[in-house]
């Protein structure tokens, strides 16, 4: 997690500001580009700066542990997918009203499209779950758009300097904003049992986690969401925003609701779902993430769901 500033050693600050300084200037220019140019242009050129910031190692070395039948011509052709997908989501979060734009218009279709319109007409809480896959922010605006009021947790990025600019972008998308941690989690739960939606991105390792089984390996993965679903008797959905051929546009699918069991048979079916997904579009998630990291979960995070 990161730091106050003031307690950052002067090179890591140092670091830190040149960082946000670059990513500040970088996102501002391109901002003078039109919308549809702006967007592959961003993608082109995370895609061409990624070998030498590491996105490919990471990616590689990700690729290799869990799906080691590719072979390199594809590892290589999805190492330039994935940071391109990534270079357009980071713009796209930025460029206000021509993305709101497009996600509004997104279709969005899926067997747990009628289960969430159902809860939010008898004020059921709704747990939605996502993945870094495509642009995950355009399926939480169609919503917004669509009159679901709803809520989202965030991680906070590394960069405590560009964390207060992107922190800015995603609230314009959308409020209530509840930050990962104590207090985030205790104004989400509020917002919960108050019969509201809240949006969760479910696929990163957490501390606390239990193992669960992801592209055949196991990835400490929070159980949560799960939790709560549990607990104040909401509907659990899995939702996506797919990236289009034109690379602008999406298709926003709802997935079944999971059904309540217990948190980890939960937290695996959100898994398994989110993995069928990735391997029918393998280049639009994410794999830059550290998902799978040497060491095991701790015995619980129920500590984390209390009142």
């Amino acid at each position: 997690m990161p730091i106050d500033p003031s307690k950052l050693s002067r090179l890591s600050r140092a670091k830190y500001r040149a960082s946000n300084l670059f990513l500040r200037t970088v996102i501002g220019g391109i901002g003078f580009v039109p919308y549809r140019w702006r967007v592959p242009g961003m993608g082109w050129l995370v895609s061409t700066l990624a070998p030498l910031v590491g996105f490919d190692k990471r990616v590689r070395a990700n690729l290799k542990l869990t799906c080691p039948e590719l072979s390199d011509t594809e590892i290589t052709r999805l190492c330039r997918e994935v940071s391109n997908n990534a270079g357009r989501t980071l713009i796209e979060l930025y460029a206000g009203k021509p993305f709101l734009e497009r996600a509004h218009a997104a279709p969005i279709s899926g067997p747990g499209l009628k289960t969430l319109e159902a809860a939010r007409a008898e004020g059921r809480p709704v747990i939605l779950v996502t993945g870094h896959f495509g642009n995950y922010d355009a399926a939480r605006t169609n919503l917004i758009g669509r009159g679901h009021k709803m809520g989202a947790l965030y991680r906070r990025m590394a960069n405590p300097y560009f964390n207060e600019h992107y922190v800015r972008s995603i609230e314009r998308i959308g409020k209530p904003m509840f930050e990962q941690g104590r207090r985030g989690m205790m104004e989400m739960v509020r917002h919960l049992k108050a019969g509201g939606i809240i949006a969760i991105v479910a696929d990163l390792h957490s501390h606390g986690g239990k193992n669960i089984d992801f592209f055949g390996k196991p990835a400490v993965t929070s159980v949560v969401p799960a939790e709560l679903a549990l607990k104040y008797n909401a509907a659990m959905i899995p939702i996506y925003a797919t990236r289009q051929e034109n690379g602008l546009d999406f298709e926003i699918t709802v997935h079944k609701e999971i059904p309540h069991t217990d948190a980890v048979t939960m937290t695996q079916a959100v898994c398994t779902d989110l993995e069928a997904l990735i391997r029918r579009n393998m280049g639009q998630w994410f794999w830059i993430h550290r998902r799978w990291k040497p060491f095991g979960p701790q015995k619980s995070s129920k500590e984390n769901v209390s009142d």
